[in-house]
């Protein structure tokens, strides 16, 4: 089960490195369509900012899958809570009917809404930060 884990970690934090960089390129003004109207920062700005979070959250991924164990679930925490902080925009695109990423009906706009849940609970799950909410739970 820990190779697991780690394998979904790694793949996860893959995942997270890809989506940073391409929130500063190639993807940027996709990332656009996901940027709340009603958050009071310039939309480019908050690309380029979660862009540097998940490029940052991915290699911090990577990292405790391999070496640095001890913070695993730190990072899965931390992963998992930024997946919530950035839900609003999946949202703001489904509410104010936003193409992007492909994303050109309400029906598929919805559907990826779905998607977030999951990847809250895979960071927590492969990371061990299930285990580390517990113990907090209990302090």
């Amino acid at each position: 089960m820990a190779l697991i884990k780690s394998l979904l970690a790694l793949l996860l934090g893959a995942f997270l490195l890809s989506a940073g960089t391409s929130h500063l390129g190639s993807n940027r003004t996709e990332f656009l369509a996901q940027v709340p109207t009603w958050l009071p920062l310039d939309p480019d700005f908050v690309v380029i900012a979660s862009g540097l979070v998940e490029i940052t959250l991915g290699a911090l991924l990577i990292i405790t899958a391999l070496i640095l164990k001890k913070y695993r679930g730190v990072i899965g925490l931390i992963t998992a809570v930024f997946f919530i902080l950035i839900f609003p925009g999946n949202i703001n695109q489904y509410v104010n009917h936003l193409d992007a990423f492909g994303l050109d009906t309400d029906t598929k706009r919805f559907i990826r809404l779905l998607f977030q849940p999951p990847l809250v609970a895979l960071a927590l799950w492969c990371s061990d930060g299930l285990r580390l909410l517990k113990k907090l739970k209990q302090i």
